[in-house]
């Protein structure tokens, strides 16, 4: 009996890990499966959120552009890029407007081989200098013929001072557009009917015109911070809104016709100077939400080709559409006329 007992004792010691491990083997397993079903389920909702939610209608137009001319601002980067090929690939003959010659020489070789059209021209534009718009400007209308779009792309948010002293992303983003639009309009309507595309943002809506501030430090707001940056860049876009809004009635009459729009939350590189941890708190942001820059030129070129829009000229367009309920400020009938006069001021045009 003594011998028995021992022996069961022994059997019990050698078994019992062995079947307390089965337990722990098949909870691991269903943990794992756990987590796999649950990455599985992040992906397909990531999945259905960029074809859903993310998913921005295209152009649809199948407009042939040769014998056009189009000026593309920003044109050798990013959405602007896009666009000058899609215009190139239609038979325009594109004006790359565009402040580093060898970047835009390197996109413009790149447009040439994909589209195999050769009417891809770079020429010197560097928007924080009101001489340099003046510059272009010149040398477009001595060597052009004609001019029937003209697409206002490019935009930044960097801090720092313009060549003229003005707040950088005032300068770039509305300025100088400004400026280069009124100094093409007689060729615009020389060319008509013809467009003017000004590339705001939905930030618009977070944005205001503080006209005491402009007037006293040729600026939109105080501050260098990568958040007072991103509050002047929202100022910056409402100013497109208004620019464009402004300039259709002054072009009641005329064949020339012009639009705002909101691109959609696009990966582009717009904030490639900001600060490292400004980049690093947005990357898995761009990465994971934003889309590509091809997705982003689809309402500008809607707004340079689709017929029939021409009464919306002045409207403000978002996903190929015009945005018919838009907030009253980007409608404000005194600020508009009031931001007009002060770069008319600015560019010593008055």
């Amino acid at each position: 009996m003594d011998l028995e007992f021992r022996l069961f004792n022994i059997n019990q010691k050698l078994f019992k890990p062995h079947a307390e491990r089965i337990p722990q083997v098949k909870l691991q397993e269903r943990m794992m499966l756990e987590v796999l079903l649950f990455g599985l389920l992040l992906l397909g909702g990531y999945f259905l959120l960029h074809m859903t939610l993310l998913k921005l209608p295209r152009c649809k137009s199948t407009a042939k552009l040769h014998g056009k001319t189009a000026i593309v601002t920003g044109a050798n980067t990013g959405i602007g890029k896009t666009t000058a090929m899609d215009l190139a690939r239609r038979g325009a003959r594109v004006i790359m407007a565009c402040r580093d010659r060898q970047r835009a020489e390197a996109a413009i070789q790149e447009i040439i081989q994909e589209t195999g059209n050769s009417q891809v021209i770079f020429m010197q534009l560097d928007l924080a200098s009101l001489q340099s718009v003046r510059s272009f400007a010149e040398n477009f209308l001595r060597s052009e013929s004609r001019l029937d779009l003209l697409i206002n792309n490019a935009g930044l948010v960097n801090g720092g001072q313009t060549v003229d002293g003005f707040g950088m992303i005032f300068g770039v983003n509305h300025l100088g557009h400004f400026l280069l639009t009124v100094l093409l309009l007689d060729q615009l309507k020389a060319s008509g009917p013809s467009r003017v595309v000004n590339v705001a943002s939905k930030a618009y809506t977070l944005g205001n015109v503080d006209f005491k501030c402009l007037t006293t430090h040729k600026d939109l707001a105080l501050g260098s911070s990568d958040y007072q940056l991103f509050q002047k860049y929202c100022h910056s876009k409402l100013c497109n809104v208004l620019f464009t809004y402004e300039l259709a009635k002054r072009l009641q009459g005329t064949n020339v016709t012009c639009y705002s729009l909101h691109p959609g939350v696009i990966k582009t590189d717009i904030g490639r100077y900001s600060s490292f941890l400004w980049r690093f708190f947005m990357a898995p942001i761009v990465t994971l939400f934003f889309v590509d820059a091809e997705s982003g030129a689809q309402t500008t070129l809607h707004c340079a080709l689709e017929p029939g829009i021409e009464h919306l000229s002045g409207h403000y367009f978002t996903q190929c559409a015009p945005l018919m309920k838009i907030e009253w400020k980007a409608r404000d009938d005194a600020a508009a006329k009031k931001l007009w006069e002060l770069s008319e001021s600015f560019c010593d045009l008055s």
